[in-house]
């Protein structure tokens, strides 16, 4: 998602709502940014860009206390990156997108689908830049990778 920060146009209101959100999060106020992401998706639900719903419902899954909401919003962050053309096109949202996917499928029990949604990100990895973001991304595939073949524990 950092890579759609850098590709969203300047001025826009519902990027600049999901970054003060996400910065309530990371600061410690994980309810108040929960809230506050909650009450714009439901304002864009409907009607807004799919690049908005993906970057929304991708914080929002951080948000959550219980892994099958987590996971109900990966799934909802990949279904709107569907949606994305052209310059805000999903080739390197969808290596991480998957990853969280996966990684909510394992914390679920849910070990055959996690491996899937691995092997997808995997596969979508050669479209990450060679930068920190897709160092990071790839890092977090070799780990999780690791960790469904018992090499490191969760």
């Amino acid at each position: 998602m950092a890579e759609a920060r850098q590709q969203a146009p300047e001025g826009d209101a519902v990027l600049t709502r999901i970054g003060q959100a996400v910065m309530l999060h990371r600061g410690g106020d994980r309810e108040e940014a929960r809230n506050r992401l909650a009450a714009l998706w439901r304002e864009i639900e409907r009607d807004g860009a799919p690049f908005h719903r993906c970057a929304l419902a991708h914080y929002l899954a951080d948000t959550q206390d219980d892994p099958l909401d987590e996971l109900i919003w990966d799934l909802r962050a990949l279904a709107a990156a569907d949606g994305l053309t052209g310059a805000l096109a999903p080739r390197a949202f969808l290596p991480s997108l998957h990853l969280n996917v996966a990684a909510g499928h394992l914390k679920l029990g849910q070990v055959e689908a996690a491996r899937g949604q691995l092997a997808l990100a995997r596969e979508a990895a050669g479209a990450l830049g060679e930068d920190p973001y897709g160092d990071g991304v790839r890092a977090a595939i070799l780990r999780l990778t690791l960790v469904l073949e018992g090499a490191v524990e969760d």
